[in-house]
């Protein structure tokens, strides 16, 4: 059974998140039956409106690994999780957003450094940072594990590290920094791939992102795919790192996803590597 885990912002979804030039591998996959998992920094209240328009009844994973969401009765075999929450079975892996706040206000207020994080931003502001419509920023700010922010002015190395001396850590999407608890996108996609071939025996993951805060589900996954970036080039660090273990999917975003399907899902080239 192959199971495809995706990040979505920069990967499946474009710059205007749309996902339709990846629309011919996604249908595939669906009528496949082959898990199409979500590994996104968004929020578990927008995840949810992709899965629903997509029609993926698959688990997910919210704000950069802190959270794995599975619907209840997907896996019929007992297993742990954290807590119960409307249809899921939750695995938590994250920090509270209230700690993440706390830390990252103590330390704007003891460097005083300008660092706007979402929480410090109205629905209109994060509207219009991510261009999103107001009703899509309104579900970007629903964050319980994960707060994206950016420097505005301040030494970018102290506030990383400062951050680390917290005992929290921080990772780097497409647009915004994110201070995050002991999780990542890797360790949660080892969870559920535990549980996935607990269910299917054999399994190989995919795993597409375009980001460096994709890295840990990319070394965690059998078949890393690395899409291009909105400038048509690949993430340096993450080539870098992984350099002769990466599959460069040919396409920007959600094409280069759709090329990655074809390749290695339709075409089966996935079983060269």
């Amino acid at each position: 059974m192959i199971v495809v885990f995706t990040d979505l912002d920069g990967t499946l979804l474009d710059e205007n998140y749309s996902y339709e030039a990846a629309k011919p591998a996604l249908n595939y996959l669906l009528r496949s039956n082959i898990p199409i998992v979500f590994c996104s920094s968004k929020t578990r209240a927008e995840i949810e409106v992709y899965r629903r328009e997509m029609g993926i009844k698959d688990p997910f994973i919210s704000e950069n690994g802190a959270a794995i969401f599975i619907p209840k009765y997907y896996f019929d075999f007992p297993y742990a999780y954290t807590k119960q929450l409307d249809d899921y079975n939750v695995i938590e892996l994250g920090t509270e957003y209230s700690v993440l706040r706390e830390t990252l206000e103590r330390i704007r207020r003891t460097t005083g450094y300008e660092i706007v994080g979402f929480g410090d931003m109205t629905v209109e502001e994060v509207a219009r940072d991510c261009g999103l419509s107001l009703k899509e920023a309104k579900l970007a700010k629903l964050r319980e594990y994960d707060e994206a922010f950016s420097i505005l002015e301040g030494d970018e190395r102290e506030i990383l590290r400062l951050i680390r001396e917290a005992g929290l850590n921080y990772t780097k999407g497409g647009r915004y920094y994110h201070i995050i608890g002991n999780n990542d996108k890797g360790r949660a996609v080892h969870i559920l791939t535990e549980l996935y071939s607990k269910k299917f025996k054999d399994v190989k993951t995919i795993g597409i992102g375009d980001s460096l805060n994709d890295l840990p589900m990319l070394m965690t996954v059998d078949i890393p795919v690395l899409v291009k970036k909105r400038d048509g080039t690949y993430d340096m660090d993450i080539e870098r790192i992984m350099e002769g273990k990466l599959l460069k999917a040919e396409g920007i975003g959600p094409s280069g996803w759709k090329w990655a399907i074809e390749n290695i899902v339709i075409k089966g080239k996935g079983d060269e590597k």
